[in-house]
């Protein structure tokens, strides 16, 4: 007993976790559920604590470049205080809530190339713990859903998506990084503006939505954005016209452009204004990040992936995929 003892410190015969989460996609502030699978190894262990993290890709930029890592942003203890026999399989079920600001990460079924997980520890007296990993979908709010269909009606197509480090400046944001949608134009506006992004910072009392115009400059003119924020609620989604509402946005997005050119819309008291990257400023130099490329179109049937640059939405799921890659699928137990 006591060398199995050992070689479990070692990580060898040691138990094993495999955590499955309840099919289906989560929603921004609803429950993650599932179940924690355990099997006991060569030896009878004390677990001493399941924990999940939730844990996302997340780009930074920094003084010497661009780079990317993973970001726990939330932590849950979901069991532990038992005893394992050797050989035992047991399973823990959890509940625990999703944060309302949690990214989507599919739209009408398709991957938008962001890549979040559950990770699960398991802590073991004398042992070394294990791990395992899986992949997180989520998908949009009703209220996000209806904004997201009504771009695509007005035309416009979804060229990336991404998780960007740091804070926007005047929201109510709570995580410590936001994601961004990066929009192709619509035709009407594509004078206008080069590209378009979104950013939905959710609530339990409502959702402010974030909106900002690039428009590159040309060799004798300089670029200009520009950056408007609105606030719109959980209720009542049915019975709003939100082509109109969405066109008002993006019109008023164009006019502010245009009035105050690429400084004013921070600097001079404005009300949307407020600080969109890291500390109080926004970046504008936007990297490739993991799902560069893809395109969604606007469809008689709503929003789909697309294609661009030759990327097509199976290579986007082998990106997210490299995210998971410590998970073996062999017992869970992560390298």
């Amino acid at each position: 007993m006591v060398f199995k003892r050992l070689l479990g410190s070692l990580g060898v015969g040691g138990p094993t976790v495999d955590t499955v989460l309840n099919p289906g996609a989560a929603l921004p502030g609803g429950a993650l559920t599932g179940q924690v699978h355990l099997r006991g190894g060569t030896a009878d262990f004390d677990i001493e604590q399941i924990a999940l993290e939730l844990v996302a890709r997340v780009e930074a930029e920094h003084e010497d470049g661009e780079s990317e890592g993973r970001v726990v942003f939330d932590r849950f203890i979901v069991g532990g205080g038992f005893r394992l026999a050797e050989g035992e399989e047991r399973s823990v079920p959890f509940q625990v809530p999703l944060a309302w600001e949690t990214p989507i990460t599919e739209l009408h079924g398709q991957p938008l190339g962001i890549a979040l997980g559950v990770h699960t520890e398991l802590s073991v007296a004398g042992a070394k713990d294990k791990g395992d990993l899986d992949q997180l979908a989520v998908h949009p709010l009703p209220v996000q859903e209806a904004i997201l269909e009504a771009l695509g009606q007005l035309g416009f197509g979804f060229r990336s998506a991404d998780l960007e480090l740091g804070r926007i400046g005047g929201t109510g944001q709570q995580l410590p990084f936001y994601q961004e949608l990066e929009l192709t134009p619509a035709p009407q506006y594509a004078q206008a503006m080069n590209e378009m992004e979104v950013t939905f910072l959710a609530a339990p009392n409502g959702m402010e939505v974030i909106l900002e115009a690039d428009k590159r400059g040309g060799l004798f003119s300089s670029g200009q954005d520009a950056l408007t924020r609105v606030t719109v609620s959980h209720d009542g989604i049915e019975h709003q016209d939100w082509n109109t509402i969405v066109d008002s946005w993006i019109r008023q997005l164009v006019e502010r452009r245009t009035s105050y050119g690429s400084q004013a819309a921070y600097a001079h008291g404005d009300p949307y204004a407020g600080g969109h990257g890291h500390g109080e400023q926004h970046h504008n130099g936007h990297r490739c990040g993991p799902g560069m490329g893809t395109a969604v179109a606007a469809g008689a049937a709503g929003l789909a992936v697309g294609v661009v640059g030759g990327m097509v939405a199976a290579e986007i799921v082998d990106e997210v995929g490299d995210f998971f890659e410590g998970d073996e699928g062999d017992g869970g137990e992560e390298g």
